[in-house]
C-alpha cells in the first residue's frame, strides 16, 4: 500500500505528477544517480526525490539545470520548461481551498483530468450527481455546526466539479451504487425525488454507465467502502485508487498489485450489479415513484 500523492497544502496538478515522472525517466535513462542529480542543484538527494514524486513545486532554474545535465535539446527544453511553467499553476479548485479538506485536494486534480473514472459508492449519490438539495443536505450532515457561508462554499464547489461531465472530453464514468444509498431518504421526499430523476436523466448519456447493487446481493467485494479508480491520458501517469479513511484522511494507491486488486473487485461488483438489477432505468422509475409523496 502506498500513498501516491500528496494529500496536503502541495496536493499537485496532474501535469506536475507527469513531469516529475519524466525527469525521473531522462535521469534514469542517462545513468545519473540521484546523488550526481543533487550536487547540480546544490541540494540533497531527497529534493531531487520530491520534485520526482511531485511533492514539491517544479522550481523553473532547477528544471533547466537538470535537463541540461540530462542533455535534453533545447528545443525540448523549451517546451517541458514550458509545462513546468504551466503545472505550478494553481488548479481551478484553488479558489475553493478552504471548502477543500486536505487529503481531497489531489482527488479534484485527479478527477478534472482522468479519460475513465470508476466509482463505488455504498452511502450515498455520488457527488458528480448529486442536486444542489441533496449535496447541501449531506454535507450539512457531515459538517454539522458549519457557518452557512462556509457550507454554501463546500455545496459550490461539488456543483462546480460536475462541469466536468458537460465538456466535449468528459470522461467515461462508471458509477455502481449500493440499493441503500439510494433509499436513504437524504432531505425528505422532494429532494429524494429530485435527485432520481436528476440520476436517469445523467445515465441516458453513453459516456456514463450506472448500476445499481440491490441489497439482496449480501456479502461482496465493495463492503469494505467507498472506492474511486481513476484512469489517465497520459501514458506517465499510472492508474490510481482512492479510498477514504475514517472521516478525516484518505489513501491514494498507485502500486500495480493495489490498483489491480481494487480494479478486480469493482469489476466483479459492477458484473454483480448487472445480473441481479439489469434493468437500471426501470427501477430507478418505480423508486422515483415511490418518493411521490
Amino acid at each position: 500500500m502506498s500513498e501516491a500523492l500528496p494529500s496536503g497544502q502541495s496536493a499537485p496538478t496532474v501535469l506536475r505528477i507527469v513531469l516529475g515522472k519524466r525527469l525521473k525517466e531522462l535521469r534514469e535513462s542517462r545513468d545519473i544517480p540521484l546523488e550526481e542529480a543533487a550536487r547540480a542543484l546544490s541540494v540533497s538527494h531527497l529534493t531531487i526525490r520530491r520534485i520526482e514524486n511531485a511533492q514539491v513545486s517544479l522550481k523553473i532554474p532547477y528544471v533547466r539545470e537538470l535537463l541540461r545535465l540530462y542533455a535534453v535539446s533545447d528545443e525540448e527544453a523549451r517546451d517541458f520548461t514550458d509545462m513546468a511553467e504551466r503545472a505550478n499553476e494553481p488548479g481551478w479548485w484553488h479558489n475553493y481551498k478552504t471548502a477543500l479538506p486536505d487529503w481531497f485536494r489531489a482527488y479534484v486534480s485527479l478527477e478534472t483530468a482522468a479519460e475513465v473514472i470508476r466509482v463505488y459508492e455504498p452511502h450515498y449519490m455520488t457527488g458528480l450527481l448529486q442536486t444542489r438539495d441533496y449535496a447541501r443536505t449531506v454535507i450539512r450532515a457531515g459538517f454539522p455546526y458549519e457557518p452557512e457561508e462556509d457550507l454554501e462554499r463546500r455545496v459550490e464547489l461539488r456543483i462546480r466539479r460536475q462541469a466536468l461531465l458537460e465538456k466535449p472530453d468528459a470522461p467515461k464514468l462508471w458509477v455502481v451504487l449500493e440499493e441503500a444509498a439510494l433509499r436513504r431518504e437524504v432531505g425528505g421526499p422532494a429532494v429524494m425525488r429530485a435527485q432520481i430523476e436528476r440520476v436517469m436523466e445523467v445515465a441516458a448519456d453513453p459516456r456514463i454507465t450506472l448500476r445499481i447493487l440491490p441489497l439482496s446481493a449480501g456479502a461482496h467485494s465493495g463492503t469494505s467502502g467507498h472506492m474511486t479508480y481513476f484512469r489517465f491520458h497520459e501514458q506517465e501517469l499510472q492508474d490510481i485508487v482512492y479510498t477514504e479513511v475514517g472521516l478525516t484522511s484518505a489513501v491514494y494507491f498507485d502500486q500495480r498489485p493495489d490498483v489491480v486488486a481494487h480494479l478486480e473487485a469493482y469489476t466483479r461488483i459492477s458484473r454483480l450489479a448487472a445480473e441481479l438489477l439489469p434493468d437500471t432505468r426501470t427501477y430507478l422509475d418505480h423508486l422515483r415513484k415511490e418518493f411521490n409523496r
